[in-house]
């Protein structure tokens, strides 16, 4: 018999560990290593949400709360989509999670069976896959192609679909292209979904850093039809520099977030309190992300522009995120020292080993031809590290 359950045990490691490791141990060593894998912001949590998190701890707000979240934090979640987002939910419709990871988690135990099919679209964050596997569901995956821009096409879509399919993963702005879904793209996916009586998960943390003016939309925001077929994931670690707040929501018709919420009573229960009551101050703080989307605009531009000066890698511009999506296929088959590059997990050890900068192997998300690239890291580090990546792609034979 064996120790560890077969649930467990399909779960992959990921590919992305090693090189983490090695990077650590490196910078450790005293050896300095340029990091483009970051998966969150490098700016500080705006002071008025630590202020407030002061506050709740110095009123004692530190006890349980309901496990699907306080009152004024929804409340405030509410008075902000019908401001930014033209949707309207009620209390009952909102889950507070412990991180945005944690609500799309719950939102796939939640929908899905055995022999159900899940639509995952490739390039993927690298967790989906995972969650699915835990479900016991089958992933079906929708490869995206750089001339649609990585966005799934309705005819693909269509393909796709068989009398098992129950769930589509959407995610906009994507981790790890950056591409945005326009709002006709959306209309064109939702139709299908709806007439095909498919569920949603349309993860919308990265909702807020957006660029060139794009507004964005909620494919909930399209229709009823759409909207009650829809799970939506969003939370605050991205736009307001909260990853270690671990605080995110899901938003759905009140059976699913019931259901949702059931399972939450029995494995996290609530959310941090005094995070909780932080929160509710976080909407109230625009200035700071204006700061912040400014800064990223900045280096999104010069990481793109000099990305693409590079010769035989390239990128197309990102429209949100913090990532540069980067095509590394014809540096297949060159070599450095008898060692011939043969998959985006060789580079990035390469790259990390000879050039001291770390990053992240396409593998990890779907597509071996491509390494992503953060941009959540200064602007004096992002020029130093791409001109260690181009001396080494020079240095290649």
């Amino acid at each position: 018999m064996s120790i560890i359950s077969k649930r467990i045990s399909q779960i992959s490691e990921s590919p992305t560990l090693s090189i983490t490791a090695k990077a650590k141990k490196l910078q450790k060593e005293g050896i300095d290593i340029i990091s483009f894998g970051a998966g969150e912001p490098d700016f500080d949590t705006p002071k008025n949400i630590k202020e407030a998190a002061k506050t709740a701890l110095d009123k004692g707000l530190t006890k349980y709360t309901p496990t699907s979240g306080i009152k004024e934090l929804k409340e405030a979640i509410i008075e902000k989509l019908k401001k930014e987002n033209n949707l309207e939910y009620k209390e009952e419709e909102i889950l507070i999670s412990c991180g945005a990871k944690h609500s799309i988690f719950n939102a796939i135990l939640t929908l899905v069976d055995e022999k159900d099919e899940v639509i995952l679209p490739s390039p993927y964050w690298v967790s989906y896959l995972e969650m699915i596997k835990i479900a016991g569901a089958k992933t079906i995956i929708l490869d995206t192609k750089k001339i649609d821009n990585f966005k799934i096409k309705p005819s693909d879509l269509k393909k796709s679909i068989s009398k098992n399919t129950k769930l589509l993963i959407l995610n906009s702005p994507s981790n790890p292209t950056g591409m945005v879904y326009k709002k006709e793209e959306l209309i064109e996916i939702s139709k299908i979904l709806v007439e095909n009586g498919i569920f949603c998960i349309s993860d919308e943390i990265y909702e807020r850093l957006v660029y060139d003016g794009i507004k964005y939309i909620s494919i909930a925001s399209l229709g009823e039809d759409i909207k009650r077929n829809t799970v939506v994931i969003n939370g605050f670690s991205k736009s307001y520099s909260m990853t270690g707040w671990r605080l995110g929501y899901a938003l759905a018709r009140p059976e699913i977030i019931k259901a949702m919420s059931n399972l939450q009573d029995h494995s996290t229960s609530c959310p941090v309190s005094f995070a909780q009551y932080a929160a509710v101050s976080a909407f109230k703080e625009e200035e700071e992300l204006k700061k912040m989307l400014i800064e990223f605009n900045k280096r999104r531009n010069y990481m793109v522009d000099k990305i693409n000066s590079i010769k035989d890698i390239s990128c197309i511009k990102p429209e949100g995120a913090f990532y540069c999506w980067v095509n590394i296929e014809k540096l297949f088959g060159k070599k450095i020292d008898g060692i011939i590059i043969d998959s985006s997990l060789t580079l990035a050890e390469l790259l990390l080993t000879k050039a001291r900068v770390a990053v992240v192997p396409g593998i990890a998300f779907g597509n071996d031809k491509y390494i992503r690239l953060s941009y959540a890291t200064s602007l004096e580090n992002i020029i130093k590290g791409l001109d260690r990546i181009e001396d080494f792609i020079n240095s290649l034979s």
